[in-house]
């Protein structure tokens, strides 16, 4: 699942990956854009999905991601692997890590290092 969260009004970064995870052979289903914390999860536990990816563009991943994270555990969804891209600066990077983020795809990655490492993050074991 590739989710856009909050008030983040630019989404071709987002559709640009989803097709490239489509075109290596996975099935993506995309949020749309200005969905809440609350919304993406339940789509993603609804869709029993392995990935969930939430880019960002706003600046708001410090309060966004945290929050995102907190509802996966609340859920007991540690199966669901939680991977950001996007915008990120590399000093955030380690603190998205410690709030169970599997993976931080920064904007200027190849497309098929974002297969790749989506594909890593579907198939680690569950926290």
């Amino acid at each position: 699942m590739i989710a856009k969260v909050g008030l983040d009004g630019h989404d071709r970064g987002a559709r640009i990956v989803a097709r490239c995870l489509r075109d290596a052979g996975m099935d993506v289903i995309y949020t749309g854009l200005h969905r809440t914390p609350e919304e993406v999860v339940a789509a993603a536990l609804q869709e029993d999905v392995d990935v969930l990816g939430v880019s960002l563009l706003s600046g708001a991943h410090m309060t966004l991601v945290p929050r995102i994270a907190a509802l996966l555990r609340e859920a007991h969804a540690d199966d669901i692997a939680l991977v950001v891209g996007g915008v990120i600066p590399d000093e955030d990077v380690p603190e998205l890590l410690r709030h169970g983020v599997v993976d931080v795809v920064l904007q200027d990655t190849p497309p098929d290092e974002i297969v790749r490492r989506v594909r890593a993050a579907a198939r680690r074991p569950a926290a």
